[in-house]
């Protein structure tokens, strides 16, 4: 996030020092997030898997005694497939003419993280496609399975099951590769220009979730396949043996 200025202060156990010190920081705080968007600089830039989002923190960007921010946001991009976010580009575009991120000594090595894992990203956006029409159609096969049963049926269910978990597995380990170089890149280098970054835990939580389901289904799936066959093969043994 940009135009965010945060001031480290020694606590005291004083009112009046606390007092003092949250109308400083209020000040100052106020003066950065004005200058920031004088230069049409946002307080924050989420990015999603098909676009971006951008905003301010209201009532201010800081937490104080009296002030307790949240998101508010503004606009958010277009969706485009293989979308990749690119923060440098993004800000710049929107900066005031005449005025360049090289001016306001914007690091390179963010620019060139995020370069580095563009053709990943688009790995990613193409596997996450696989996983979800996979999983759909394991939830119909599943539906269907329920109704006909049979061993053809556990067999296809359990192939799209793999599929789905394989392509969602290996789509949420490049996207956590992804968020833990652009933070740790972004933290490292952005800190002098007031810049910090934070992955998105929800995400990441919800894309193992359900490459985690997905296994779960698959060996559901197997031991519906075995179960089935050894109570084929049961019913052939007594039949032979003229027990019905």
């Amino acid at each position: 996030m940009l135009g965010r200025l945060t001031l480290n202060t020694s606590k005291s156990s004083s009112s009046l020092l606390n007092t003092i010190e949250n109308s400083v920081k209020g000040e100052v705080n106020d003066l950065v997030a004005d200058i920031a968007r004088k230069l049409n600089i946002h307080d924050f830039y989420s990015a999603h898997l098909l676009d971006y989002c951008e905003g301010y923190y209201t009532p201010g960007a800081i937490a104080n005694a009296t002030n307790d921010p949240h998101k508010n946001v503004t606009r958010c991009s277009n969706h485009t497939a293989m979308f990749h976010f690119d923060p440098t580009s993004a800000i710049q575009k929107e900066l005031k003419p005449g005025i360049n991120l090289t001016d306001l000594h914007w690091p390179s090595a963010i620019k060139d993280a995020v370069h580095a894992v563009e053709i990943a990203s688009k790995i990613m956006f193409v596997l996450y496609c696989i996983g979800v029409a996979a999983t759909g159609l394991a939830l119909l096969g599943a539906f269907l399975g329920v109704l006909s049963g049979g061993r053809i049926a556990a067999l296809f269910n359990n192939a799209l099951s793999l599929l789905a978990m394989l392509a969602l597995g290996i789509a949420s380990a490049i996207v956590s590769a992804i968020m833990s170089k652009i933070v740790n890149e972004v933290n490292k280098h952005g800190t002098d220009v007031g810049v910090t970054a934070n992955k998105g835990k929800t995400f990441l939580g919800m894309t193992w979730a359900a490459t985690g389901l997905m296994f779960v289904a698959a060996i559901a799936w197997i031991y519906e396949f075995v179960t089935f066959r050894r109570q084929q093969t049961s019913y052939v043994f007594e039949g032979k043996t003229g027990r019905y």
